[in-house]
């Protein structure tokens, strides 16, 4: 996840910059960064969580246990399609949206007070 939200981050602000002539995105535009590379990020990773989330569970809903990640990917796509890979994208993308907002915004305007003080 963390792989895919980073460095989407860096160049969002980074386009964000050259369009305003090179100037530093404000804490609020890199919170929109934030916000936009989580949610993509989220999107991109649903999959692997809805197998990751199986596999904790450690059966289907039959009660048949799983033997590997494997094992949940071949069950889950056999029974249910590749549909099924994304249940929950809506609400997942939605709160790491949020949190990615709330996370950036306030690290960058963290780093806009402490930095005169630091150097």
């Amino acid at each position: 996840f963390a792989m895919i939200q980073f460095p989407l981050y860096e160049k969002s602000k980074s386009i964000w910059s050259e369009l305003q002539d090179h100037r530093p995105p404000s804490p609020f535009q890199s919170a929109t960064c934030g916000s936009i590379s989580g949610g993509i990020a989220a999107a991109a990773t649903t999959p692997l969580d809805v197998l990751k989330t199986r596999l904790m569970l450690g059966a289907d809903k039959h009660g048949v246990p799983y033997r590997s990640a494997v094992d949940v990917m071949q069950r889950t796509l056999a029974e249910e399609g590749t549909g099924a890979l994304l249940k929950g994208i809506q609400p997942r993308v939605m709160w790491i949206s949020i949190g990615g907002f709330v996370f950036f915004g306030a690290y960058e305007t963290f780093k806009e007070i402490v930095e005169p003080v630091l150097g």
